[in-house]
């Protein structure tokens, strides 16, 4: 717990010194002593956590600790906790009121603690930032001012990420969030088809269980369901009957499909509904709504998402079905009104609100390949947050960059959990008042590092979305001259704080993403200083390992990893390519824009990243065939290529790779075929895959021929579907 660094905020009304004289209508503390006492009306879990809360912090500010007391008469100064709210205090909503010198603290819900939380921040000076990071201002008179205060979420349920949930439980508690295990049924949170009728118990006997499509039925772990036949709905029915029964104080279950996009049924029965409402969400909603029919004071909820975002036309959800709608395809870099992409999601909103007030609204505020790189989003948080309170959402999870290390994870936590509970806050006078207590004297250095990169992300047109990597931002918003620009406001913030170790860490951590975009953007570099950047990657490394190794995405690549990979990877090695700068012809070519990425990416002496947008050459569905030009014959003794592997975005490591070699172009001789064994693991991997002779081969031509994967089998998201096999930098030795 930080105690240390407090700021200076008055005890009551921010500003009102007045709060001493005899307008204050409760006396907490005077001169160090209190008459105060708390007083439970009544035993609940929340009454209980908002009373220890207060009575702790209460302590923290001056050293005296709140009696509790119960069965007695309540006397003028004494604080009430609990009890039936007002009319108006909706769910999670909280009611202060200090009439007659009592301090009374109700709520519906969370809201008697969430009331206490308030009443702490507001009239108290207290600040949570982070993981049992706090500030408070210690003072030997607390007094409060007259109150008389109602205050409800705009959403019932606000959901974010932030690492300090693991191990903080008052983090949760202070910023009014809840977890999908509070408040779904068994943990019961969205992609729940398999483990609702697992494909390991049903999918070999009952096939006709799972979905038809491109012929065939694919049940399968990342399978979805035949919504329409009615064994599947009363095998679903009974375990949803089961859950409840074990979970009796719990009233909500998520019924969703799988993760993966199009692998909805095409029966004739399933495409029959489908087709006649519009959608392929209409056999979803009326799939749920007859579960909603037998279970109705349970609620239901379900995705609408990929496949599934666009609305019935015809059917409605129930009163007691919640559309999870998520907006995971709108690039970030404006809000989702200004944003082209963000007009699909927005005419899906309108959609949905247009047959339901039962919306829960997911929100992607991540970097999903790149945790730990910049992303300039803050200005855009408040309008998206306003848009869905304005759209019927009643539910909201805003799935921001939570890792520690990342980019401003405390701030981000910070700022959307306030918006979630009021939309219409000022979120620039929210973040400078984080940045100056959470950072101190280098809070207004790293305000003008966020506001600069914003202008800059704006000014360079490019896009910022969820599978981003710093390298796309190269010529934009991380380019030279603004980098150097980030550097010294870093030195100056650094500076600032020189002689405060706790505050120089916090400013230290969040440089992180920094050091790492210089990393990445250096290694696509033709020309480099590599004495430079073995300088930039020791004190990297340095940071990451003080830091204690931060996750660098969600595919569970760290970063002590990634300095290993980089000096493996990256940095000079003592091989002579006789490849390099080969011309490359290709007898199958390539999908997309990476026929074009082709013409140099596998020759030009730089290896691709753990993102696929720069350097690596990819083929969907089908084989690859590329023959490499030496330019004349020359004796060699090894050939590798290199793959990449990351199943989040279909990309699978092929099946085999056959290298043949020829003097004349025309003539091929084999030389080797390496199979290669199926991977599942969840991280990004890289695979050098080799051929090698003893003696030496005369050649001028080297044939590639790579077998791939071409559909995603069972086990993967993708069931049924083409993937991806990509392949970068080509080495003869």
């Amino acid at each position: 717990m930080n105690l240390a660094h407090l700021l200076g905020v008055s005890l009551c009304v921010v500003g009102v010194s007045a709060c001493l004289d005899a307008s204050a209508q409760v006396d907490l503390v005077k001169n160090g002593k209190t008459t105060s006492r708390i007083v439970l009306q009544d035993n609940s879990k929340e009454s209980r956590v908002a009373a220890d809360i207060l009575q702790q912090f209460i302590g923290k500010i001056s050293d005296v600790s709140l009696p509790f007391t119960e069965g007695k008469k309540v006397r003028k100064g004494d604080i009430l906790i609990g009890g039936k709210a007002p009319e108006g205090v909706t769910e999670d909503g909280f009611h202060l009121s200090t009439a007659d010198g009592i301090l009374k603290i109700s709520g519906d819900g969370n809201g008697v603690v969430y009331g206490v939380v308030s009443l702490l921040e507001d009239y108290c000076g207290v600040d949570y930032w982070g993981e049992k990071e706090y500030s408070v201002k210690r003072a030997s008179n607390l007094f409060l001012p007259l109150i008389e205060k109602t205050d409800n979420p705009a959403f019932r349920y606000r959901q974010t990420q932030c690492y300090a949930m693991r191990s903080d439980t008052l983090y949760k508690w202070w910023n009014r969030l809840e977890e999908p295990k509070e408040a779904f049924a068994a943990g019961y949170w969205v992609h729940t088809f398999d483990k609702l009728l697992p494909s390991a118990v049903y999918g070999e006997k009952h096939p006709e269980y799972y979905s038809y499509f491109k012929g065939k039925r694919h049940p399968g772990k990342a399978s979805q369901w035949c919504l329409t036949n009615p064994e599947v709905f009363e095998i679903v029915s009974q375990r949803i009957d089961s859950i409840f029964k074990a979970n009796p104080d719990q009233k909500l279950i998520c019924v969703s499909q799988n993760d993966g996009n199009y692998t909805n049924c095409t029966c004739p029965e399933c495409k029959k509904i489908d087709e006649e409402e519009g959608a392929l969400s209409g056999s979803v909603i009326h799939f749920l709504n007859k579960l909603a029919d037998r279970f109705p004071d349970k609620e239901f909820a379900t995705l609408a998402y990929l496949y599934t975002m666009n609305p019935p036309k015809k059917v409605k959800p129930h009163p007691n079905v919640v559309v999870m709608l998520c907006d995971i395809d709108c690039e970030r870099e404006v809000s989702l009104v200004e944003n082209a992409s963000g007009q699909y999601f927005m005419k899906a909103l309108k959609g949905w609100a247009d047959i339901t007030d039962n919306i829960f609204v997911w929100d992607y505020g991540i970097n999903f390949d790149g945790m730990m790189s910049p992303f300039p989003n803050f200005h855009i948080l408040k309008d998206n947050i306003k848009l869905f309170r304005d759209h019927h959402v009643k539910m909201h999870f805003s799935q921001i960059g939570g890792s520690y290390g990342g980019d401003f994870p405390e701030l981000r936590a910070y700022l959307v959990s306030k918006l979630m509970w009021n939309p219409d806050a000022d979120v620039d006078a929210l973040m400078k008042h984080f940045l100056n207590g959470y950072y101190g004297a280098a809070g207004s250095y790293i305000y003008q590092y966020i506001k600069v990169m914003e202008g800059a992300l704006l000014g360079s047109g490019h896009r910022l979305w969820i599978y981003d990597s710093p390298v796309s931002h190269k010529q934009g918003m991380l380019r030279p001259q603004l980098m150097r620009r980030y550097a010294q406001l870093f030195d100056a913030a650094e500076k600032s704080v020189a002689n405060d170790t706790l505050l120089l860490e916090r400013v230290r951590r969040a440089r992180l993403p920094l050091l790492y975009s210089e990393l990445e953007i250096l290694r696509t570099e033709s020309k480099k200083d590599f004495k430079e950047v073995a300088r930039k990657l020791d004190y990297f490394e340095q940071e990451a390992e003080l830091f204690h190794n931060p996750v660098l995405n969600e595919r569970q690549n760290y970063s002590l990893d990634y300095c290993k990979l980089y000096r493996e990877r990256y940095m000079p090695r003592e091989v002579n390519n006789l490849a390099l700068g080969a011309k490359v012809n290709y007898l199958i070519e390539p999908t997309g824009r990476y026929a074009e990425t082709g013409k140099t990416a596998l020759t030009d002496g730089l290896f691709g990243g753990s993102s696929f947008v720069e350097s690596w050459v990819g083929w969907e569905g089908k084989d690859g065939s590329f023959v490499v030009d030496l330019g004349e014959e020359k004796d060699i003794h090894q050939v590798s290529a290199d793959f990449l592997h990351q199943i989040g975005q279909w990309i699978l490591f092929p099946l085999s790779v056959s290298y043949s070699y020829s003097t004349d172009g025309l003539n091929y001789q084999h030389w080797e075929t390496i199979d290669m064994p199926e991977e599942r693991a969840i991280q990004v991997l890289f695979r050098e895959v080799k051929a090698k002779s003893d003696v030496p081969l005369k050649a001028r031509y080297i044939k590639v021929d790579v077998t791939g994967t071409k559909v995603c089998p069972h086990w993967h998201y993708g069931v049924g579907h083409p993937s991806w096999f990509f392949v970068d930098e080509i080495t003869v030795e």
